[in-house]
């Protein structure tokens, strides 16, 4: 396994691993899962303030990537950042999640940032489980905040030092 940091030439795989969150899980939000153009426009954002990385298998697959962005927009939540993960639905609990998160906080914290705050749908219990493991503190839930496939879902927040 290797993790580096992404470019746009990985923008089609990273598309690839987050059409079933899209199409098939409440884990994401979007209705429609981005193009290879709106991902690649992604990564480029992400990397010219935060940072984006993948995991890589021993063939040079990509199947996982982390992420980190504004958390909001107010010149007060400078030093904080939204983070997220996606591995490939049939490469979970290899250790990749969390050898990509431990990744992410290091280059965030060099880049300045002090708080991580991760939004998940619930119930989730191993992106819960991953980012508690982790070191994050559930900070709140918002019930009733989202609508996807016909139905009301709630988000927790949790929130942990960099």
């Amino acid at each position: 396994m290797k993790i580096r940091q992404a470019s746009i030439d990985d923008a089609a795989a990273c598309a690839a691993i987050y059409v079933p969150y899209v199409t098939d899980t409440v884990i994401t939000l979007e209705y429609d899962a981005p193009s290879v153009a709106d991902m690649a426009a992604r990564i480029e954002a992400a990397l010219a303030t935060h940072d984006w990385i993948v995991v890589e298998d021993d063939d040079g697959v990509v199947f996982g990537y982390a992420y980190g962005g504004a958390y909001r927009s107010r010149a007060g939540f400078l030093y904080a950042c939204e983070v997220s993960i996606y591995i490939d639905l049939t490469r979970h609990r290899t250790g990749a999640g969390k050898s990509l998160y431990t990744e992410l906080f290091d280059r965030l914290a060099e880049r300045g940032f002090k708080r991580a705050v991760a939004a998940v749908t619930i119930p989730n219990e191993p992106s819960i489980g991953i980012h508690t493991a982790l070191g994050f503190e559930m900070v709140g839930v918002q019930q009733k905040i989202a609508w996807k496939f016909d139905r009301w879902v709630d988000m927790a927040y949790l929130q942990r030092d960099l």
